[in-house]
């Protein structure tokens, strides 16, 4: 059996709503499907009976909600609900030149190590669908029924492979199908970063950027979000500074850092470019975001004295500081 979850949007407009119900009513009328219908996996605490039930799904997952795929992804992955990323057909239309272009552009990069090259392959596959691709509820029907025939051999496998008898029986026979499952809302809306860890290198820029408690390290010394909703709400500014791109705000109106498949190009995309369309540097807005939001929490703007990462772009000098000139005077020394 598949598991397909609805993940419902935060807005109450109709037609999204209207969109959800019938997508509700026809899969769970599909064989082989079983339908979690949730709040916006986004909005769901960590520690919530709500996602305690969605770490309890065994196989591979459908996941069909109003985030971006790259987000939904790694909202889960945060909350421990691992799998490689499934590959989904319905997606968004991407310009064929600029596909080629960031194609070019990975190829040129120095490879480097990401967090999740350091993890134990996933067992399981999570596709993830962006339900504003398509205003046609036949249209994500018809790619859950792919979905399904593309993974029935891999919970064949895994059935006959680790699976109890009754857990082969209970799959296996589709009179036994359960009725939806219906998580419900825990709390209001939140504002949290999420890390792309296929993307994040750990460099600790971000822990070093946020001035508000929201980073911390794990037993490996590797970066995770500690305190989401230390969160200042509407503030992006860590995105900002990531050499990556690997900071994640779902919400954001910005589809470059609300995960848009098409803000992940080569590690060269000018970031000032990426989220602002030429006007302003990255680096400075981000600072000036975050002075808005330490002053609105009565402490000191600190601007560019802190957190700032000495990284730049190499084809971009910075202005000398007092250790580079102390270094040209060694070097013209006669020595």
């Amino acid at each position: 059996m598949l598991h397909v979850i609805v993940s419902r949007g935060q807005s109450n407009n109709p037609k999204k709503r209207a969109l959800e119900d019938q997508l509700i009513e026809q899969l769970d009328a599909m064989a082989g499907v079983r339908v979690v219908i949730t709040p916006n996996l986004y909005d769901l605490p960590m520690q919530s009976e709500g996602m305690d039930a969605l770490r309890e799904l065994e196989g591979d997952l459908v996941v069909l909600s109003w985030s971006y795929p790259r987000a939904a992804h790694w909202t889960l992955d945060r909350c421990g609900i691992r799998g490689a990323e499934g590959a989904v057909q319905l997606i968004e239309a991407v310009d064929e030149d600029d596909e080629d272009d960031w194609e070019a552009d990975l190829a040129e990069d120095t490879p480097k190590e990401r967090v999740a090259d350091q993890r134990t392959p996933a067992e399981r596959n999570i596709f993830c669908i962006h339900l504003a691709v398509s205003e046609d509820a036949a249209a994500f029907v018809d790619e859950v029924q792919r979905i399904v025939k593309e993974s029935s051999a891999h919970l064949l496998q895994w059935l006959q492979g680790e699976a109890t008898s009754e857990q082969l029986d209970r799959y296996l026979d589709d009179r036994n199908e359960p009725a939806p499952l219906t998580i419900a809302a825990t709390g209001g809306r939140r504002w949290y970063p999420v890390i792309d860890f296929s993307r994040c290198t750990n460099c600790m820029e971000c822990i070093d950027f946020c001035l508000f408690g929201v980073y911390g390290v794990d037993g490996a010394e590797t970066i995770l979000v500690e305190q989401p909703d230390n969160c200042r709400k509407g503030c992006p500014a860590c995105s900002r500074v990531c050499p990556e791109n690997a900071i994640l705000f779902p919400q954001h109106k910005s589809p470059a850092i609300a995960g848009s498949p098409g803000a992940t190009g080569g590690l060269k995309i000018d970031l000032s470019e990426l989220f602002y369309g030429g006007g302003g540097d990255a680096v400075q807005v981000a600072a000036q975001e975050r002075d808005e939001q330490l002053r609105l929490a009565g402490r000191e703007a600190v601007g560019m004295t802190i957190g700032i990462p000495r990284r730049q772009d190499p084809d971009q000098e910075r202005p000398k500081d007092d250790l580079d000139s102390l270094i040209d005077e060694l070097d013209e020394l006669d020595v």
